[in-house]
């Protein structure tokens, strides 16, 4: 007979209680202890006995099982716990941080990336909107200190030129700086000889790594300048007065001589934009996305190139346009004629915003810093002027040149430099904002042709001279900005990297009616507009609506709150009120006429009729 077999069985055998731990293993911190001949000794675990004299034994209440809920121990007030003074702080190490918390700030840096005009006090308004400007101008202030910090960041400095003992760094020629500078920087001077197909205008793009140039005789090319890579070379078979890169390098727009044409980096041609017809300048505006077209047929005419549309055409109406520049602080286009006057053009107005006379003869060169504080002109009187461009339109200082001065750029830390025949002279200032100095020129050049075009290279110390010989780039020290901002002007970035970046841009896009003078008067409220309004508004309805609350009637129960009850009660009572304030109005109107006719005058029949 088979038995059953008990149950577990089966399970495995337990381990021996008497079977030693494991020990732990020994870290190299700890000292090695030898086991006692009490621990040593093998043996069951002896269970630790309890200390029961020190928990207080819980009276035992025979005579009631239930709680009770009132608690017979007597209150005591809890003391309230010392908030411990912070005390310097220490690392892992335990050892005293000398430089306790955040490092500060000078002020003078702060000050230098402040946006916060304080001078101005905050308007009487309600509690909510000054706390809410409050908190603006704290997180303004804040960003102020965070950038300031990260001014340590940026490795680069600006460059300098300076003579031995007192020598006149004008003196100083280009071959002399290329053999002073490294390879790298010697490498960015050089001339390309093109007599064939001059003379040429040229333009950087907004990284100031691509080059764009073309002649008068239908030349276009496109190249990476740093490593002399060719990106498109073509003919186009016609005058070319002007070109300019887009929002990237990517895109070119040519002034051709009858119509303007768009091609991109390998030469194709994507646009012809008839509209835009026998053109003489061109600008971008990057922030816009405008082109700005000056024609000699004497319009202005502004061409979204996000969408393809013509945004505005303006008619100047001071004949043939063949001077324009921007202000890259405001957006504003700056055009010189040939009377004398300099006007500032935006499209949301058909009439100039302001007109500045500047010269007795016509205006030959115009040009604007990056600050937009001051604007450089030249004209057929041999002048050349500085003028103030913050509200005032005065001249700061001024030159009488040998030659006139035909063409003019701004870098972007302020020097100026003006083409005058074949002769390139530039003047320094005391820093980025002060306007330069027309004393004493910083350097001067010679080219083997006349100047035709002029533009500093931006974030390299590079100025790009077009002329009927060729192209030439010459060094130019502390001229541009030493550090750039990669999220936004970024020369190494990748296809992929331009590509969101141009996403981002459009979405950024500023709208082309927000250009104006003063762009900081767009986060103001225009109080004097506000009050003119107010004012018509009163004489329209003969009472002021915004003396008195408005009526809330009580609600009523039994049903008779509904909503259109509510709103019937609320259009009576002002109806009631519009007709006691026109009754008053009227009284007002009768007692003024009544004053007015003269004393002793006879009555007449037809005063019946008089209101």
């Amino acid at each position: 007979m088979e038995t059953v077999p008990k149950p577990g069985s089966r399970v495995p055998p337990k381990k021996d209680k008497l079977q030693g731990k494991k020990k732990k293993p020994r870290r190299y911190w700890e000292e090695e202890t030898t086991p006692t001949a009490a621990e040593a000794s093998p043996g069951p675990p002896r269970k630790r006995k309890r200390n029961r004299e020190l928990r207080p034994q819980k009276p035992k209440n025979t005579h009631s099982t239930k709680k009770s809920r009132i608690s017979k121990k007597p209150q005591v007030p809890k003391k309230p716990r010392e908030r411990r003074s912070p005390g310097p702080q220490r690392s892992l190490s335990g050892a005293q941080d000398p430089f306790a918390g955040p490092a500060p700030v000078p002020v003078e840096v702060v000050q230098k990336f402040c946006r916060i005009d304080k001078s101005k006090k905050l308007p009487r308004s309600e509690t909510k909107i000054r706390s809410q400007l409050e908190a603006a101008e704290a997180q303004e202030e804040e960003i102020s200190v965070k950038a300031a910090r990260s001014e340590l960041l940026l490795a680069e400095e600006p460059g300098f030129l300076e003579g031995e003992d007192g020598e006149d760094t004008a003196k100083i020629c280009q071959a002399d700086i290329v053999e002073a500078v490294d390879i790298a920087s010697a490498a960015k001077h050089f001339d390309l000889n093109l007599r064939q197909f001059g003379p040429y205008r040229l333009n950087y793009s907004r990284t100031g790594r691509h080059l764009a140039f073309g002649g008068r005789r239908g030349h276009v090319a496109a190249l990476d300048w740093v490593t002399k890579k060719l990106m498109c070379e073509i003919n186009v078979m016609e005058a070319v007065r002007d070109i300019r890169f887009l929002h990237s390098e990517a895109l070119l727009a040519v002034a051709q001589n009858c119509w303007l044409h768009i091609y991109d980096n390998q030469g194709i041609e994507l646009h012809c934009i008839r509209r835009c017809d026998r053109i003489t300048r061109l600008e971008f505006l990057p922030f816009h996305f405008l082109l700005a077209t000056a024609s000699e047929t004497g319009f202005l005419t502004y061409l979204d190139v996000s969408v393809g549309k013509i945004v505005a055409a303006l008619n100047a109406r001071a004949g043939r346009l063949d001077v324009m520049t921007q202000n890259p602080y405001n957006g504003v286009i700056q055009l010189g004629h040939s009377n004398g006057t300099v006007s500032l053009w935006s499209p949301a107005m058909k009439e100039p915003l302001a007109k500045i006379l500047c010269h007795r003869g016509g205006v030959r060169a115009v040009a604007v810093d990056s600050t937009g504080t001051h604007m450089a002109t030249s004209g057929l009187d041999h002048q050349l002027k500085i003028f103030d461009l913050r509200g005032t339109f005065q001249p700061l200082s001024a030159r009488t040149l040998p030659q006139g001065a035909g063409h003019l750029a701004f870098s972007q830390r302020g020097l100026l430099a003006a083409g005058m025949g074949d002769v390139v002279n530039i003047w320094a200032g005391q820093g980025k904002a002060s306007p330069p100095s027309l004393e004493q020129p910083y350097l001067t050049h010679r080219l083997s042709g006349h100047v035709h075009g002029l533009q500093f290279c931006p974030f390299e110390d590079v100025l790009g001279v077009g002329h009927s010989g060729g192209i030439t780039s010459m060094l130019v020290p502390g001229a541009a900005e030493p550090n750039f901002d990669g999220l936004e002007s970024n020369p190494y970035r990748s296809r992929k990297q331009r590509q969101e970046w141009e996403v981002k841009a459009l979405l950024e896009k500023v709208p082309a009616e927000l250009i104006c003078l003063d762009p900081r008067a767009l986060a103001e409220v225009d109080v004097i507009s506000l009050e003119q309004e107010k004012k018509e508004r009163l004489e329209r309805l003969g009472y002021d609506p915004d003396t008195k609350p408005p009526f809330q009637p009580k609600p009523k129960r039994k049903g008779r709150s509904s909503t259109a009850s509510l709103v019937k009660r609320k259009r009576k009572v002002m109806d009631e009120e519009h007709r006691d304030r026109v009754r008053q109005s009227l009284e007002q109107q009768l007692q003024k006429q009544e004053k007015a006719k003269p004393v002793g005058a006879r009555p007449s029949a037809l005063d019946r009729f008089v209101r």
